[in-house]
């Protein structure tokens, strides 16, 4: 079974699941972000947990040993899910209220949704009359579906959390290298929304993202991007209610948002992401903080690929000052090869061109003061030995 992710979960429909699970033993469940919490670990007594990622309550279910890691990009998801990889007999699906024309909207999320549904066997939709009517490729008629259930709950959220200073910090270093008419890309967090706060006065932005959240449904209400084309909407009521209806964005599949082809058409494209920890070589893990899994390889390669060779493109990959280490304590999610420009609160450090002896240099210089010592004799003896 597949059941939308994030905000897009269907709620009703997967408790309805965790309550019946003695009915189908052994049945594969694919998790993607959790944000309710309804899925737990003690469920794993019936249903094999797999995702792509930890986050949200899917760190509990990593740390209990309970859900299995697909560590793959983001734009994998889709062929994985066609080719029976990531098995999806089952979608189970949370869409709006019809329109007038009899067509549900997939809401909030279209991103591995549409290849599921293109090859599931039965699809069990959860109207929510709290989910917007929104622009997608993709609209469901009441045939398409086994079953439909009427509900009407607020749609599953990310804890609160709004940016602070150190945020806006970085936000205003990451900001200085953003030109108007760029195409921006936004991962998950806080970071993304400080960032669209500091390009107040830009013109011609465009949004081309695996998701989209309040910060950037500001950009679009003022004026400052003029379209977002975006897989999923990950956000509050004010993200929902804009988004109803509204022309200015687009739901589309992660093979479309993800793909390299698509991404490789697009000048001046701007990947901002983040990490748990950056290495003095620019090494960046993604995934895994304190021993837990925490973050997903997720579409950070997709994106910084794209960035890298787009005419006029980058990478700015945002972290806290603390978390430039001398060594990275979790897997490599994107390598040297694809480091472009960190950005702390202390500034930033364009590491394009530079040999790995400057790279270190430039990090230890926005890394933690007092972290920078003991980063500056470990490189120094890393130079050492490579000389």
């Amino acid at each position: 079974m597949l059941p939308g992710q994030a905000c897009a979960e269907p709620q009703t429909l997967v408790e309805a699941l965790v309550e019946q699970r003695a009915w189908y033993p052994g049945a594969s469940v694919f998790l993607g972000v959790n944000y309710s919490g309804i899925v737990r670990p003690e469920h794993a007594d019936s249903l094999r947990l797999a995702s792509y990622c930890g986050i949200g309550h899917n760190r509990a279910l990593a740390d209990a040993g309970v859900l299995g890691i697909h560590p793959v990009p983001y734009s994998r998801l889709g062929p994985m899910i066609r080719s029976g990889a990531i098995r999806c007999d089952v979608v189970l699906v949370q869409v709006s209220r019809p329109n007038s024309r009899g067509e549900y909207s997939l809401g909030l999320a279209a991103d591995y949704l549409i290849p599921a549904l293109e090859t599931a066997r039965a699809v069990i939709g959860e109207a929510n009359d709290q989910v917007p009517w929104t622009r997608a490729e993709k609209f469901l008629r009441r045939e398409d579906f086994a079953l439909v259930v009427e509900t009407s709950r607020a749609p599953a959220a990310p804890p609160p959390a709004k940016p602070g200073a150190l945020e806006a910090a970085i936000a205003r270093h990451a900001a200085a290298f953003i030109p108007e008419g760029a195409t921006l890309e936004f991962g998950i967090g806080t970071l993304p929304d400080a960032v669209c706060s500091a390009l107040v006065g830009r013109k011609g932005l465009k949004i081309h993202s695996g998701m989209i959240g309040d910060g950037a449904a500001g950009l679009l209400r003022n004026g400052i991007a003029k379209g977002a084309d975006c897989a999923l909407l990950i956000g509050t009521r004010k993200l929902f209610d804009f988004a109803r209806d509204n022309p200015a964005i687009r739901l589309r599949s992660c093979e479309y948002t993800h793909d390299a082809g698509v991404l490789a058409r697009i000048q001046s494209f701007i990947a901002i992401n983040s990490a748990v920890e950056v290495d003095l070589a620019g090494r960046a893990n993604s995934e895994v903080a304190r021993g837990s899994y925490v973050g997903a390889v997720g579409g950070a390669p997709d994106f910084t690929h794209a960035a890298n060779r787009s005419q006029g493109g980058l990478s700015l990959l945002l972290i806290p000052s603390n978390r430039i280490v001398g060594a990275l304590a979790g897997p490599v999610t994107l390598p040297e090869t694809d480091a472009g420009i960190v950005v702390t609160e202390l500034g930033a450090a364009d590491l394009r061109g530079c040999d790995l002896r400057e790279r270190a240099r430039l990090l230890a210089a926005i890394a933690a003061p007092e972290a920078r010592a003991a980063l500056e004799r470990r490189e120094g003896s890393q130079s050492n030995r490579r000389l």
